[in-house]
This record gives structure tokens, C-alpha cells and sequence, in this order.
């Protein structure tokens, strides 16, 4: 028997994995709209000493790679596609 798992996150990162970044106004968009990095993870300090790490916790999210792979594909297009300056776009 084969190990069918429903994964109810399936049709999405199927639409994720086909996208296709065609138009510059939809590829700055999405380098905007998702970090280069995840924006959770922190060091608490207190008095110049590190209390704790809060690991990245965007691991945890099931479209996680998905999304960083979107953001790349968007950034390529716009660097080899459009000609855009890799500095120019900075960090989204």
C-alpha cells in the first residue's frame, strides 16, 4: 500500500511552485511583501548580555520555502530579465 498523506497546503504550494514572474511591478511587489530573512528571529538582551535566542520560527510555517523560493525567482527575473541593479533593489 502507498502512504497517501492529505497535506490541505498541496494546492497552494502547487500554485506557489508554478508562478511564473513575468511583470516588474509583481516581482518588487513580492520582494516587499516577503523577507529576505525571517523577521522573527531575536537575541534578547538585557545589559549588553544575551538572555535567550528566540530561534527563526518561520521554519514552522509549512510554505516557508515555498515563499523564500518565490522572492528568489522574483529577484532573478528582475536582475537578469528586466537589467535592474542587484544593489538597487537592496532588501526588497
Amino acid at each position: 500500500m502507498s502512504d497517501i498523506r492529505l497535506n490541505p497546503f498541496n494546492p497552494i504550494d502547487r500554485w506557489f511552485a508554478s508562478f511564473n514572474v513575468e511583470d516588474p511591478k509583481i516581482a518588487r511587489t513580492i520582494l516587499r511583501l516577503v523577507p529576505a530573512q525571517c523577521p522573527f528571529e531575536r537575541d534578547i538582551v538585557f545589559f549588553g548580555r544575551c538572555l535567550f535566542h528566540i530561534p527563526p520560527l518561520c521554519k514552522l510555517n509549512p510554505l516557508y520555502d515555498r515563499l523564500v523560493e518565490l522572492r528568489f525567482r522574483a529577484l532573478c527575473y528582475l536582475v537578469d530579465t528586466c537589467g535592474y541593479d542587484l544593489e538597487a533593489l537592496g532588501n526588497g
